[in-house]
């Protein structure tokens, strides 16, 4: 291995400082897949605050990605306005078929610090759970931060504007609660209020973590 490729005598060398890689370097031969065939989601670790800008340069590069934001007050003291912030500081998600191209690729973009893994690779991150937040946040729903939680009544919204989301129910009150949505990898959790009756139980869906 040399700087993150495999040696093939085929391969050239390229300026360390260069921020995109020949469409020659794809060859599966020399970048094997580190994750499946096919897309997937994953956590990009990144400087805090510059969020916005990692994605801005993964758009340039054509790279799928997600940015969750919520508005929120400015803590300003001379003026009070609303602002949009990152819903994870420090956290981008992208959608890719992971081989080395590709993570050399998006590492290099400035603000880029890692890509979430254990010790037998990158951690995909299941559909249900990208899904839950693009949905909550394409509703009128008010969310709010929750600790992180993997484990109670898992149950599946099957009408409103959160239907088809999938999570753990919170009661408060006999037909009100809370529906707690995690991304499991970074381990946090948000969560939006709804009517219980319009829920249906159902089991954790393949991918969840397992209670630890």
């Amino acid at each position: 291995m040399e700087g993150g490729f495999m040696k093939d005598s085929r391969c050239k060398k390229w300026p360390s400082n260069s921020c995109t890689l020949p469409e020659e370097a794809c060859s599966p031969l020399i970048f094997p897949k580190l994750c499946g065939d096919t897309k997937s989601w994953f956590a990009l670790y990144v400087q805090v605050k510059h969020e916005k800008e990692v994605v801005r340069r993964l758009d340039q590069k054509s790279i799928d990605c997600f940015l969750p934001l919520m508005e929120c007050w400015s803590k300003r003291l001379d003026r009070r306005k609303r602002i949009t912030l990152p819903l994870f500081p420090g956290y981008v998600f992208v959608h890719t078929v992971l081989d080395n191209y590709t993570n050399v690729n998006i590492l290099k973009t400035p603000g880029a610090l890692s890509i979430l893994k254990n010790s037998e690779g990158p951690l995909p991150i299941p559909v249900y759970q990208i899904e839950n937040l693009q949905t909550i946040l394409n509703s009128s729903k008010s969310l709010d931060l929750h600790p992180y939680l993997k484990e109670g009544e898992w149950v599946r919204v099957i009408r409103g504007p959160l239907s088809g989301c999938v999570g753990i129910l919170k009661r408060h009150a006999p037909k009100k609660g809370r529906l707690v949505v995690s991304v499991d990898c970074i381990r946090q959790s948000v969560s939006v209020e709804l009517d219980v009756e319009d829920v249906e139980a159902t089991i954790p869906p393949p991918g969840t973590s397992p209670v630890s």
